[in-house]
């Protein structure tokens, strides 16, 4: 299959039209079709020459994605599951404006993306990977992602449809759905840099954060990009017991390493790291994990995000009780470090990474649990 048009940057593209003896305004027009249209096919585009419109047609791909399932949450979180070209499923997942997920302010219209199809990590309370990997996502099908939420949102009745903030619906994004992000590292930094640049998707830097299981080695890679993208590690255990039993990563990558990695990239970033914590009954929510997390978040000046966990059907792990999750908030509170509590988003929905694709899967395969 030709390279989609939507893996290509902008110089990229001026590139290929001055080999085709086209004026660079041509490509500001296509740009414009691409990320302020949405549009979906090059008839579309219906200021392109003709000619021109053929030429690109020869030579790259305009793929979309399928809209196969969405489930909307009482708290009006929407959950996206998208068919690629060859078949395979991926989820993202609009969630509403909410001052305690990420960002300074109030986040409004984040929207949560894959970069893979499936998992290789193995997160043992993740649904992700429970079929395994099966390849990496391209630029534009990551890019593809935040178009398809916003072509759909335009087909939505104006008295549901949400209040577009600088000029988009979307206009902070969350690297942390299906699959590794830092695994993706080539794919995933070509679709942010689109979807940061002003002919793009113009979504700032430090409003895109990449979350990782801990890829010690892509984590300090990162730090050396000159873009000031946002940071977040998904934690779930602050000491290498508690987190060795959960996360296969941290064998290989440990705590200590992990933990240089992370203080190299807030030194060359200077800004704040988010630690997310899932809280898994009896695995991780103990009070006794608050006091390594609060010392962990102050050496890494970082903030705690705490997430209760979504039940994934097969999974043996369990949600603690409103309670528990209150305490442990209120435990690190009196600790000093800035730490917040995801309260619902999307609870009543398949909205563990990876769990509505695996359901439809298992339903198209005819297998049940």
């Amino acid at each position: 299959m030709p390279t989609d048009i939507k893996s290509l940057t902008r110089e990229e593209l001026e590139a290929q039209f001055k080999t085709w003896e086209q004026p660079v305004y041509r490509v500001t027009q296509l740009l414009d079709w691409l990320y302020v249209q949405r549009v979906t096919t090059w008839d579309a585009m219906t200021n392109l020459p003709k000619i021109l419109r053929e030429k690109l047609h020869g030579n790259f791909s305009l793929q979309t994605l399928e809209l196969v399932r969405k489930q909307g949450s009482h708290d009006t979180t929407q959950k996206f599951l998208w068919r690629l070209h060859d078949h395979s499923l991926i989820e993202s997942v609009l969630i509403p404006a909410n001052p305690a997920l990420y960002g300074e302010a109030s986040d409004r219209h984040t929207l949560c993306i894959s970069t893979q199809v499936g998992c290789a990590y193995g997160c043992k309370f993740c649904a992700s990977g429970l079929d395994g990997w099966k390849r990496n996502l391209t630029p534009d099908e990551i890019v593809e992602q935040i178009l398809a939420v916003e072509r759909w949102h335009a087909t939505q009745p104006k008295e549901e449809s949400l209040e577009p903030t600088e000029n988009r619906v979307v206009n902070n994004i969350v690297v942390m759905d299906m699959g590794e992000p830092l695994a993706n590292y080539d794919n995933l930094l070509a679709a942010l840099k689109i979807l940061n640049a002003p002919w793009g998707g113009g979504i700032g830097a430090r409003k895109i954060t990449i979350s990782t299981s801990g890829l010690v080695p892509q984590i300090r890679k990162l730090a050396k990009e000159p873009m000031q993208f946002r940071l977040a590690i998904s934690l779930h255990g602050a000491t290498d017991e508690t987190r060795n039993k959960t996360m296969p990563v941290n064998r290989k990558y440990p705590l200590k390493e992990l933990i240089n990695a992370c203080e190299e990239y807030q030194h060359e970033k200077g800004r704040m790291i988010t630690l997310e914590y899932i809280l898994i009954a009896g695995v991780n929510d103990s009070m006794s994990e608050t006091k390594p997390l609060a010392s962990l978040a102050r050496k890494l000046y970082a903030k705690i995000n705490l997430i209760p966990y979504n039940k994934v059907e097969g999974l043996e792990w369990e949600r603690p009780s409103e309670e528990v999750c209150e305490a442990f908030l209120g435990s690190l509170e009196k600790q000093k470090v800035i730490a917040t509590l995801r309260r619902e988003k999307g609870h009543d929905i398949d909205a563990a990474c990876g769990q509505l694709r695996l359901k439809t899967e298992r339903e198209l395969a005819g297998v049940t649990n």
